[in-house]
């Protein structure tokens, strides 16, 4: 693969930089801590190498030939992320000793993946912008869905050690519920720019 330092970079910038997993992963963590949003992380982590590698055998030729799916998808997922911010900032605050919420499972954060626009704009960008034309797709696929899930775990664990520390400071319930309402508005403001 050519350009492999241009591509660590890239998979870094894409990876740190706000989208829904990050907001997601970062309110995770205010509401349930960072062990509890564990299966979470690992589901971002080992979810979006499968989207990736999928697009690398051929889901984006199939995209290219059917834009109608992608766009489908792209508004399944766009109507997705709008609910998940209304259930953010909906969000209760936990009570002592109660067990009012779960973040999400390692299944859900990766099934997830299909339906986030950022991580399928990221995808295709790695997939057309670090290819080689008439080199081997798939291995090239392969090693940069390789290196993505350490960079992933790094990223999203340091958004949701973040909001673990946030949470420690949200000790009234009415200061929890505006970083959720913060939380969600910027869900929403990530799938504003995507769509743009």
């Amino acid at each position: 693969m050519d350009n492999l330092i241009a591509f660590l970079w890239f998979a870094l910038a894409a990876s740190i930089s706000p989208g829904p997993n990050n907001i997601m992963v970062t309110a995770s963590g205010a509401n349930f801590g960072y062990r509890r949003t564990l299966p979470h992380l690992l589901g971002v982590t080992f979810g979006f190498p499968v989207l990736l590698m999928l697009l690398g055998l051929g889901f984006g030729d199939i995209f290219l030939a059917y834009p109608q799916i992608h766009t489908a998808l792209k508004w399944a997922g766009s109507g997705y992320l709008l609910f998940l911010a209304y259930k953010i900032a909906t969000a209760s605050p936990a009570k002592e000793g109660a067990d009012t919420g779960r973040p999400f499972t390692f299944l859900q954060a990766a099934a997830f993946q299909w339906l986030n626009p950022k991580a399928w704009l990221v995808a295709l960008s790695s997939i057309t912008a670090f290819t080689t034309i008439g080199g081997n797709l798939m291995g090239e696929a392969a090693v940069m869905a390789s290196f993505f899930p350490p960079i992933t775990f790094v990223c999203v664990s340091i958004w949701c050690l973040f909001g673990a520390q946030i949470g420690r400071w949200l000790t009234s319930p009415a200061a929890l519920r505006g970083f959720n309402l913060a939380m969600a508005a910027l869900v929403v403001a990530s799938l504003a720019l995507v769509l743009t």
